[in-house]
């Protein structure tokens, strides 16, 4: 039905340059930036981007959508401008929570060996995990593990994107969405499949129309190109 094309993060910063931050942590690269916008994030795969978009917003709460990256050290984000919200040693979890320098939460998982790809997980909070990542895992022609193995309470779609390490995790919180997510994700795909599949239209854009999944988060679905 559709296919994953890349991900897209906001800064209220028309000057920002975030996407230096996001392209070193990431394994990317830079673009230049325009009279548009920041530079944004670029990889040696489409999916592998990551769009700066200008906001007049600022954030206000807790993303409900962050990143999970492997890394080789904590030391090495922090020299990047990472700040650590809560340390593994803390937690007992296997990773660490860190921000980055514009206050967006993400997840370390430290590897002695990186890929040359280093972000592996899309995490997003969800009211019902096992049933939005039903919807996308279908809208991307992907699958669902609801990972029992490790004590179930979130669902994971694998083979959403061609990377075969990424995954998109919906994980339960209590909160519900009270702001327009952060971090989003583009799609190639047909805006009448989403629509009749249960998504809501936001609003058109020239390039791009802006949806809304059955759980409120925002994402761009773009035509195949011709």
């Amino acid at each position: 039905m559709a296919r994953f094309l890349e991900l897209c993060l906001d800064t209220a910063n028309p000057a920002s340059d975030i996407a230096i931050f996001w392209a070193a942590v990431s394994g990317g690269r830079t673009t230049p930036p325009t009279s548009r916008g920041p530079a944004d994030v670029v990889g040696d795969h489409e999916q592998h981007g990551i769009s700066i978009c200008p906001v007049p917003e600022p954030k206000t709460v807790k993303n409900r959508v962050h990143l999970d990256i492997y890394a080789s050290s904590i030391d090495d984000l922090t020299a990047l401008g990472a700040e650590v919200e809560q340390p593994a040693e803390e937690s007992g979890f296997s990773w660490t929570v860190m921000r980055d320098p514009e206050g967006n939460e993400f997840c370390a998982f430290l590897r002695p060996e990186l890929p040359a790809y280093r972000i592996h997980g899309i995490v997003v909070d969800s009211a019902d995990p096992a049933s939005i990542a039903r919807w996308w895992a279908e809208a991307l022609d992907a699958r669902v593990s609801d990972n029992e193995e490790h004590g179930g309470g979130w669902s994971t779609v694998l083979g959403a994107t061609e990377d075969p390490v990424l995954t998109m995790d919906f994980v339960p919180v209590p909160e519900p969405k009270t702001v327009k997510n952060r971090i989003h994700w583009d799609v190639v795909g047909t805006v009448e499949e989403f629509l009749d599949r249960g998504a809501t239209h936001l609003w058109d854009r020239p390039r791009w129309t802006v949806l809304a999944d059955p759980e409120g988060n925002e994402f761009c679905v773009f035509p195949e190109p011709t």
